[in-house]
Order: C-alpha cells, then structure tokens, then sequence
C-alpha cells in the first residue's frame, strides 16, 4: 500500500453468484466488505423457510485501498469492477454515502424496497433529510415508490442500487433547500 492511497469504498460484481464465497475470502483477509441482503420466504422439501439472500445478486461493496483490492482480485477472476458507462471509470461510493446506506440496508427490515436505479425517477422528488428516530441526520430523496402507497425516503447510490426506507412520519423529514 502506497502512502498515497486511501480508503474507499469500491462497487463490485462477483460473477457467477460468487458474491457470499467471494465476501467470505475478504472477511478472512480482513477486508470491510458489504452486500445488501434481505429476508425471503423459501420452499424447500414442502417446508417454508425464512433466509437471507442477497438483494442484488453478484452486487458486493469493498472497502479498500486500490493496490490491496488490486491483489485480491487478481487472484479472484470472479471479481470485478463495476465500471460508470458515462466516463468510463470504476464506481466508488463516497464513505458517508455508504455508511447510511450500510446503516439503512443492515437492519434487513422487510419495508425497505429495493430499485435498480431506472425504476425510480429521483429528479421527480425533494432532497429531505430526516430529523428524528432511528435513521436521524441521513438524507435522501422523497418521492412516490411503485409497490408503496405513500411516499418514501429513498437512499440512492451513484446508479448502483436506490433504497426506499419504511414510511416515515411527515414530522420527522424536513426539506433539503437547494
């Protein structure tokens, strides 16, 4: 690791639904890793059973430093970069921007509702920033959701994934003057 490099937060794909063997090699090297999950309700043998799955699958978050991440994936070819198609660059998601949404995304509360970023429109809604409960300080957009009837704060990153949170009280969202 080079002195001029820092910490960031890289946004992956691990092919192949390699993404939970790929995250269990980087917890074994010590690497922060993040991939939003959620509970589902699966059938197996008759039987229902509630388990964690991935929201995204091959979607992994990796908090690194760019020589480190470098080595782990040269010799991991299931791991990739996610590249931004408007200027060609690997996507890194600010550390704030991250930290709510690891704080949002790690309760896997079942009223949050996931969007790939085409499905909701976030020019259409007001930036608020939520001033109470659980979540106080993050900011998001507040607009209409399909699949909820009310509005919702949504958490987006850099056209990775959006994140509508669990309604909210009026009086705990304040606007956001541009």
């Amino acid at each position: 690791m080079s002195s001029s490099e820092q910490m960031q937060w890289f946004a992956m794909r691990a092919t192949y639904r390699r993404g939970m063997q790929i995250k269990e090699l980087l917890d074994k090297q010590g690497i922060s890793n993040f991939i939003p999950m959620r509970y589902e309700m699966q059938e197996k043998n008759g039987r229902k059973r509630r388990i964690l799955v991935p929201v995204i699958r091959d979607l992994i978050f990796v908090r690194a430093v760019q020589s480190e991440l470098q080595w782990v994936k040269d010799r991991n070819p299931y791991l990739q970069y996610m590249i931004d198609v408007r200027n060609g660059q690997k996507i890194i998601v600010p550390d704030e921007q991250m930290r709510q949404f690891i704080a949002v995304a790690g309760t896997y509360d079942e009223h949050l509702i996931f969007f790939s970023p085409d499905e909701v429109n976030l020019r259409k809604g007001m930036k608020v920033r939520i001033i109470g409960g659980d979540f106080k300080g993050y900011e998001g957009i507040f607009i209409k959701v399909k699949g909820a009837r009310d509005r919702r704060v949504v958490i987006s990153l850099q056209g990775i994934i959006a994140m509508a949170m669990a309604t909210l009280s009026p009086d705990l969202v304040e606007v956001i003057k541009e």
